[in-house]
């Protein structure tokens, strides 16, 4: 499961938040639950961020004229 999570697409990550949320907004689980939720939420958050800052700085390269590569 872990390669898996490794290899999912910002899209799906993002999908799996809202899925989170939507779960946690049900009100139908216990406190344990709703911790292990947004646990895994947050955790999907970073990854995300981390996924976004990638982009973004291999932009800043391509705009800078310069080759990631180099």
């Amino acid at each position: 499961m872990a390669e898996q999570e490794k290899d999912l697409s910002l899209e799906e990550r993002m999908q799996k938040m809202e899925d989170i949320i939507r779960r946690m907004e049900s009100m139908e689980m216990t406190l344990d639950e709703s911790f292990r939720l947004y646990k895994e939420g947050m955790e999907q958050l970073q990854k995300c961020s981390d996924m976004i800052d990638t982009v973004e700085k291999e932009l800043q390269i391509i705009e800078e004229g310069g080759n990631e590569d180099e």
